[in-house]
């Protein structure tokens, strides 16, 4: 029973930590304006992409 637990546990993990790097994509920009803001985050256009910096003001 232990085991079936265990691998749940498991299982939740992977899920969530492979929609976190499938979320980090990124835009292609021109400048700052071209990118969409969100708050609490800093943007920036990094290379022709877009750059996402948080910040917990």
């Amino acid at each position: 029973m232990a085991q079936i637990f265990v691998f749940v546990y498991a299982l939740i993990i992977f899920l969530s930590l492979s929609l976190v790097v499938s979320m980090e994509k990124k835009a292609p920009c021109n400048s700052w304006r071209d990118c969409e803001e969100f708050d609490y985050y800093e943007v920036a256009c990094i290379d022709g992409f877009c750059e996402y910096q948080y910040t917990c003001e």
